[in-house]
């Protein structure tokens, strides 16, 4: 496993990093996944509060780093539920109690921050930064980081604040739209973490045109992984891993691949320009956009939607698609319904940090999928 330095810390963060958001149902299962990966040279786990109900997430990446603490990172993030000092405190004390830690590595003071969030329901007297700074002294926090899915332009902003020591940022072969914020953040000497380096499942699937651009490319999501790490300004590719298998084949990956060379980097970037048209229905299965009040799988409906639209894999669309009719998306815990069960209530669009819109993909998607 390569090692980068996570900026100014001077922390060496191995280049594939455990995502906890997708972990499995089972507890026993969601524990053994993440060993596995810290045993195959994994040494970041990134988690949220708000990853699974009741703090699970960041109470099985507790579990999971039970006796060997100090040779894991820990990254988590607090949402900003209300704009109280105290308030947030009692956010990061109930992490510190869900992780079952004495502190935390790498704190991203806001989940998904947004710069006039920042300036208006945090900076300020009696807000969370005054009490983020006093846990830092205190010990409980090691590095500031941010989360976010802002413009690129307010990206830069927050940058130049001058707080952070890290980003996490969205980053990979279908979007690239912060590439620019994650060179100004390294030129900035902050470490930087990406999110979603296999699409949020996306690049998952099969993909025979992009895996013929890379002579020897096992898979798509290897080709995805490769892709981003080689970005030399990218200390940490935070895959969410959800089954053993996909642990396994990652690792092998950033252990035995190498880095994509710049020939193979701009071959890749030549066929990306020809998919342009995928930005317009790209979606990242965030799940911000859910629960659905309808009881509709939107991630799901939109993940097939790109399966057709853009790579023209329609059986494989189609069957995605009848399994999210029948309730058997087995990565989700409720059973979901297809895109005709959508009553355009609305309530989904101002939540989606992409700014689709959702209520006419998931038309689209009923009528080219549901027959």
């Amino acid at each position: 496993m390569e090692y980068r330095v996570y900026g100014k810390t001077g922390k060496e963060i191995s280049v594939l990093s455990f995502g906890a958001m997708r972990l499995p149902g089972d507890d026993d299962e969601a524990v053994a996944i993440m060993q596995r990966g810290l045993d195959l040279g994994i040494n970041m786990i990134d988690t949220a509060l708000v990853y699974g109900p009741d703090g699970r997430s960041e109470i099985m990446v507790g579990r999971a780093v039970k006796g060997r603490r100090e040779q894991v990172y820990i990254s988590t993030k607090n949402p900003l539920y209300e704009h109280t000092a105290a308030g947030w405190r009692e956010r990061l004390e109930q992490q510190l109690t869900n992780l079952d830690v004495d502190y935390i590595d790498f704190y991203a003071l806001i989940h998904d921050v947004h710069l006039d969030g920042f300036n208006e329901h945090f900076k300020n007297p009696g807000q969370g930064l005054e009490e983020a700074i006093k846990a830092r002294d205190e010990g409980l926090i090691r590095h500031f980081t941010f989360s976010s899915h802002e413009s690129p332009e307010n990206v830069h902003k927050l940058i130049d604040l001058g707080l952070w020591e890290g980003m996490i940022i969205q980053y990979n072969l279908l979007d690239r739209a912060y590439e620019d914020c994650i060179a100004h953040a390294f030129e900035s000497g902050l470490g930087v973490q990406v999110m979603g380096p296999v699409a949020g499942g996306r690049l998952g699937m099969v993909s025979d045109r992009l895996q013929s651009v890379i002579t020897g490319t096992a898979s798509t999501p290897e080709l995805a992984l490769r892709w981003v790490i080689s970005n030399p300004a990218v200390v940490t590719a935070m895959s969410g891993m959800s089954t053993m298998e996909q642990v396994e084949e990652n690792c092998a990956v950033a252990n035995n691949k190498g880095l994509l060379t710049a020939a193979e980097q701009v071959a890749v970037a030549e066929l990306l320009e020809e998919n342009k048209k995928l930005l317009d229905i790209y979606c990242t299965s965030c799940n911000y956009c859910m629960p659905c009040p309808q009881g509709v799988g939107i991630p799901q409906v939109l993940g097939a939607l790109i399966v057709e639209k853009v790579w023209g894999l329609t059986d494989m669309a189609k069957h995605h698609y009848a399994h999210i009719v029948r309730g058997e998306d087995k990565f989700q815990d409720e059973v979901v319904l297809a895109a005709d069960a959508c009553i355009e209530c609305g309530l989904c669009e101002p939540k989606c940090p992409q700014k689709l819109s959702i209520m006419e993909q998931l038309k689209e998607a009923c009528e080219l999928l549901g027959s």
